[in-house]
């Protein structure tokens, strides 16, 4: 199994969106790199969701429920995620930026991609951040 980050506006589609409608299509990645991590996810898969905009912290766990399919023309993909749990409590990212252990994490180097990998060890301190 592959960890991942998906960020979107709470005032667009927030965590609560995703767990009113029991998932949906993660479409509109316009973006070469973040349309790539779409590509490798696979069914099963989990994926930390994340608030940016003025929140800025991950709020909850998705799981992937469809591999990827296209998404338009040009090559661009969707994949279908379903919200899993939510986290005990946010880990927000000025929480992110100061944990040794994650600053490796592609989100904190490539801050503006959508859709980004998140190793397994990073995984682990996410989630006990978060007081799992």
């Amino acid at each position: 199994m592959a960890y991942w980050l998906l960020k979107s506006e709470p005032d667009s589609y927030g965590w609560d969106d995703l767990v009113r409608d029991g998932g949906t299509e993660w479409d509109g990645v316009r973006n070469h790199a973040a349309a790539n991590h779409l590509r490798a996810m696979q069914v099963g898969d989990e994926a930390l969701y994340y608030h940016s905009g003025k929140d800025k912290a991950a709020v909850g766990v998705a799981r992937i429920a469809r591999a990827a399919r296209p998404d338009g023309g040009d090559g661009w993909v969707s994949v279908r995620i379903e919200p899993l749990r939510p986290l005990p409590r946010p880990v927000e990212l000025k929480a992110m930026k100061a944990d040794d252990a994650l600053a490796g994490m592609a989100m904190l180097r490539q801050s503006r991609l959508s859709v980004s990998p998140v190793g397994d060890a990073e995984w682990a301190v996410l989630l006990r951040l978060a007081g799992e």
